[in-house]
């Protein structure tokens, strides 16, 4: 293939992109406009044009990335060239580097590299020598500290150096990170130890003191192309910067309107500086999606002309027109669950296409659950893309265990589990003698507990006592079994345990989304207990009815179908890169996204903005938003307003659907009289949206707020109501009288459902 065969296969954008090689170069790749294709090309026509192969390096953020742009230049140039190309992730380019440079820094060529795992058990060790407090010291908390620090170039002496830096650790409580940090750094250099981040440090630090070396590297390195640009770190785009700042023959690809990622150290103003950073260098723009429809673009485009720091762009498409963006706007949390799922049937039937063709998108992982519960009762297989299906996560496991075992005190799985976490002093030793003893015993883990005289296992006083305050603690909450509802028992298990200040004491995302898990699980429970005790099911709703609920629900988390025939359920970071002809974009509530820690930054609010961009974008023909007016949120109902994103969206590009009946479909319901809503009822329906973030921290049981119900005698064959989780819904059917009262309704979404009306909680609007 020639030069201008090659050149021929490619858009007019593209084409100056990748001709162009006398100097630096910023490409601005918009959405599904083929930016890999431009630096696939672009390598191949280097190579056309006598570039030797080892004299590329092409830097991306993934081993697939690297893999599949390889693959593409083999096929364009032969695959002899494609594999001698210096490609691959930042880390393993460097890695290779350091290894054969590592005596310039003090190093070893066979130095060993820590993965995650490896770090935090290291800074783990650390802080127990010095005598740290554990839970305040977290060590995945500081070792994601020491990560942020070294992505900004700031060993312990700068940090110790940075009066800001230290005071905001000093603000953290732990005022003892600076001789934390130092230690691991000394120890991983003791140890020839490279971390992740190591990889980057170093190779920075290689050259900046060494030179020749770094002239080595750049005559070996003639021409530099970065995939991802908007994505890198201060580290990353240094080390670009010392490979090509003499020659400036690079080529950096990436999209400023798709910057997310600043909460793992990505500076956005990598690329918006860029053209300021490299004088003359030349900006390409690649405006035209190949992926989507033209509504879609320019609904996304309207989008993110809200934000004020980006690098201006008109990205357009040929595609089909296609249909408008939908908002919904659903009633609670749980309408909003099935209006997605009842869609999902809708378009598979309409189009008659797969199930993988769908992805639906949230801000967080914790919002999984209902879309979880939902698609199980509808029989729609779906899989969770980069994470955990919500019952499978630890913190979820971890407090089923317990529920389990207040509920059925001899399953030893579950007592193996908690009985010593959070961490209570009954170590491995003690539960293998009590295993033991058990075993030989023939009786269950929690009889050689409870009768520690009868089933003596050889522990020592101290350990007796220990596990005297474990079964005490069981005990307690065994008692009330038959007394409290799931869900109140379940929260006082979930504080009194232990778990919630183990889970609530940290700060950093992983910690965040921990909490979320278990906010929304307790949603969960309070939303089943109030929707069993409203439908009549049950005159008592206990802890061991929630776990059969769950029950079914956690055995097929571990269903071994293997089709590949799944909606896809995934946070909108997870989404990065993917496309699919049907898109869902739920829980666009304000509090929600944009993310409350969000709201007061600018900065952060706009990469907000941007993630909701990356999201729209991921869609091929349909976007369809949602909303709840209402859901369970911390263990209480709460009332929401749409995301302030929403109003960024050009108006005559979406198109708003309401949760209620049509005034077409009112018309041919049966005849019905409408009454006057009282102050009362107005007051109800007129609940101000939450406009400050709830202090995450478990909710006291009174804080629980309740709806009043309504006067079940005023119902009839035919009313149309409004319910709080239900959305709107027709009357049916009525019968029992008083107290025993029960209403069967067809609602528009949720389906049919039979009320105890005493416990209802709706409004009749006709």
């Amino acid at each position: 293939m020639t030069e201008d065969t090659l050149l021929e296969q490619l858009n007019e954008g593209q084409r100056a992109a990748v001709e162009y090689c006398d100097g630096a170069s910023l490409v601005i790749a918009g959405a599904g406009s083929g930016k890999t294709r431009v630096l696939t090309y672009k390598i191949a026509y280097l190579l056309k044009k006598g570039m030797l192969p080892w004299n590329i390096l092409a830097l991306t953020f993934t081993n697939k990335a690297a893999r599949e742009m390889k693959e593409r230049i083999g096929k364009l140039v032969g695959v002899d060239d494609a594999r001698r190309l210096n490609m691959g992730t930042f880390h393993s380019v460097f890695s290779r580097i350091l290894r054969a440079e590592a005596e310039n820094i003090s190093y070893t060529g066979n130095f060993t590299i820590y993965d995650q795992s490896d770090s935090r058990s290291m800074i783990k060790a650390i802080i127990k020598e010095m005598g740290l407090d554990e839970k305040t010291y977290k060590a995945s908390a500081v070792a994601d500290r020491i990560s942020m620090l070294k992505n900004k170039l700031l060993l312990p002496a700068a940090y110790a150096a940075n009066a800001l830096e230290v005071a905001a650790d000093r603000n953290r409580k732990i005022p003892a990170f600076k001789d934390i940090y130092m230690r691991y750094v000394g120890r991983c250099r003791q140890a020839n130890v490279m971390d992740f981040d190591d990889l980057l440090v170093n190779t920075y630090i290689l050259f900046d003191t060494n030179e020749d070396v770094r002239k080595k590297y750049v005559d070996r390195f003639l021409y530099v192309l970065v995939d991802e640009y908007q994505d890198t770190n201060y580290a990353q785009q240094a080390i670009v910067a010392q490979l090509t700042r003499d020659r400036r023959h690079i080529c950096v690809v990436g999209d400023d309107a798709q910057s997310i990622y600043g909460f793992r150290g990505a500076n956005i103003d990598n690329i918006l500086n860029f053209t300021s950073l490299y004088d003359g260098a030349k900006l390409f723009k690649l405006e035209q999606n190949y992926r989507s429809t033209q509504m879609i673009v320019e609904a996304a485009n309207s989008l993110i002309k809200k934000n004020s720091r980006q690098i201006p762009k008109t990205v357009f498409s040929e595609n089909a027109q296609g249909e408008r963006l939908v908002f919904k706007q659903a009633y609670s949390d749980k309408e909003e669950a099935i209006i997605v799922c009842n869609d999902i049937r809708r378009i598979k039937t309409l189009t008659q296409c797969d199930y993988k063709n769908f992805a639906i998108l949230y801000r967080t992982n914790a919002q999984s659950r209902s879309f979880e519960e939902s698609m199980r009762k509808m029989n729609i297989p779906y899989r969770i893309y980069g994470g955990l299906s919500f019952y499978q996560r630890k913190e979820i496991k971890d407090i089923v265990a317990y529920f389990r075992v207040v509920v059925n005190p001899d399953d030893e799985e579950a007592v193996r589990r908690i009985i010593n976490y959070p961490a209570r002093g009954i170590g491995d030793a003690t539960i293998k003698r009590i295993r033991d003893k058990a075993n030989e015993a023939g009786v269950s883990m929690w009889r050689v507990i409870c009768e520690p005289e009868v089933y003596p296992a050889g522990l020592s006083a101290g350990t007796l006592k220990k596990l005297a305050g474990f079964h005490a603690l069981i005990c307690g909450w065994m008692e009330r079994v038959t007394t409290d509802d799931a869900y109140h028992l379940g929260h006082d298990i979930i504080q009194a345990s232990g778990i919630a200040k183990e889970v609530y004491g940290g700060h950093e995302p992983e910690d965040r989304s921990r909490q979320e898990n278990i906010d929304e699980f307790l949603s969960g429970m309070q939303d089943f207990v109030d929707s069993r005790t409203e439908e009549g099911m049950m005159e008592y709703i206990s802890l061991g009815d929630f776990l059969q609920e769950i029950a079914l629900l956690t055995d097929l988390d571990s269903d071994d179908d293997d089709t590949d025939d799944k909606v896809s359920l995934m946070t909108i970071h997870s989404a990065k890169g993917l496309e699919f002809s049907n898109v869902f974009i739920v829980g666009l509530e304000e509090n929600i996204f944009p993310s409350p820690a969000c709201c007061d930054n600018p900065r952060e609010l706009e990469e907000e903005r941007r993630l909701l961009y990356v999201a729209v974008t991921r869609a091929e023909k349909r976007c369809i938003m949602t909303c709840a007016k209402s859901r369970f949120r911390y263990g209480h109902m709460e009332f929401s307003s749409p995301s302030r994103f929403i109003r960024d969206f050009a108006p005559g590009l979406i198109r708003v659907e309401s949760g209620g009946y049509s005034a077409d479909e009112q018309s041919s319901a049966p005849q019905y009289h409408r009454r006057t809503e009282s102050a009362p009822n107005k007051v109800q329906r007129q609940i101000q949206p939450v406009s400050t973030p709830v202090s995450p921290r478990l909710k006291p049981i009174a804080a629980v707020a309740t709806v009043a119900a309504k006067p079940f005698g005023q119902v009839g064959e035919g009313s149309v109501i409004e319910h709080q989780r239900f959305g709107v819904g027709r009357v049916i059917k009525i019968e029992g009288t008083g107290e025993n009262t029960k209403a069967t309704v067809e609602f528009k979404n949720a389906g049919t459902k039979q009320l105890l009306l005493k416990f209802a909680r709706y409004n009749i609007i006709g």
